[in-house]
C-alpha cells in the first residue's frame, strides 16, 4: 500500500515486508528498481517534477529517513516504521546468497566497491557478486555493458541522490538485470569506510543525530529534517 508524503508515494512496510517484497521482484521477469526516500528526496521532489516522477515510478519507494516516518505521522498518515536501504540490502543479499543470483556493485571511489565486494563476500557467505564499477564514469554505455556482460541479476546503484534514481529509471533496463536498488553511501558503509551508528541508536531513531556527530560537515543535509517536518505540519493544516 502507498502513502503519500509530500507529493512522493512511500511504501507503508516493515523491513522485513520490504525484503520479502523485494526478494519477489527477482522472481518476476520484467526490470524494477527501488528507491529509498529520507527527507532531502522529498524536500528535492517537491521542486523537481522529473526527480519526483522517477520516485513514484519505482516498483518499491522505502522510508529509509526517520523523518519520513515523522512526516507521515503529523499528517495523519502513520507508517509501520523504517525501511532503512542499508538494512534492505543485507536482508536482500542474505537471500541471494541462498538462491545463487548474482550482485553488481555500482558507485562511490574507485576501488571503493572492490573492497565492499570482499567483505560481503565474507558477511554472507555463498553471494555471487559478478562485478563491480566505481561511480566516477562519464558515459553510461561502457557501465551498462559491464553489467550485461557479467548477467547480473540486482545492480546496487550508489550514485547518490537523485542521479542515481534517474540512472536506474533510464538504463536499468538496458543492463538485463532484473532488479536496481538506489543506495547512496552504502558502498562505503560495506567496505568499512563508513561506520553506521550503534543499533541503541538506530532503535531510537537517532542515527541521523550520530551521523552528525562523526561528521560536522552534514549540518547543511541534516536541516532538512525539520524543514520536512515543517512541510508536512503545514499540509496538514491546510487540510491537504
Amino acid at each position: 500500500m502507498k502513502t503519500d508524503i509530500l507529493g512522493v508515494s512511500i511504501d507503508d512496510l516493515t523491513l522485513e515486508e520490504a525484503i520479502e517484497a523485494g526478494a519477489a521482484l527477482l522472481e518476476t521477469a520484467e526490470f524494477h528498481y527501488v528507491v529509498t526516500p529520507n527527507p532531502e528526496f522529498i524536500l528535492s521532489a517537491k521542486k523537481d517534477e522529473n526527480f519526483r516522477a522517477v520516485l513514484n515510478q519505482a516498483e518499491l519507494a522505502l522510508p529509509d529517513g526517520i523523518g519520513v516516518v515523522y512526516a507521515a505521522k503529523i499528517l495523519g498518515r502513520p507508517l509501520k516504521g523504517r525501511a532503512p536501504g542499508v538494512d534492505f540490502a543485507q536482508g536482500l543479499m542474505t537471500r541471494m546468497s541462498h538462491t545463487g543470483q548474482s550482485l553488481f556493485l555500482l558507485g562511490a571511489k574507485p576501488g571503493v566497491a572492490e573492497l565492499a565486494a570482499q567483505n560481503l563476500r565474507k558477511a554472507h557467505p555463498g553471494l555471487l557478486i559478478c562485478g563491480t564499477h566505481d561511480g566516477y564514469f562519464k558515459e553510461d554505455a561502457p557501465v551498462i555493458e559491464a553489467i550485461q556482460a557479467a548477467r547480473a541479476d540486482v545492480v546496487f546503484v550508489c550514485l547518490g541522490a537523485p542521479k542515481q534514481e534517474l540512472w536506474m529509471a533510464k538504463n536499468g533496463p538496458l543492463t538485463g538485470a532484473k532488479l536496481a536498488v538506489g543506495l547512496g553511501g552504502c558502498l562505503d558503509v560495506f567496505a568499512g569506510n563508513v561506520q553506521r551508528a550503534p543499533e541503541r541508536w538506530q532503535r531510537a531513531g537517532l542515527e541521523w543525530l550520530y551521523r552528525l556527530i562523526k561528521e560536522p560537515s552534514r549540518i547543511g543535509r541534516m536541516s532538512k529534517l525539520p524543514l520536512i517536518l515543517v512541510d508536512a505540519l503545514g499540509a496538514r493544516l491546510g487540510g491537504k
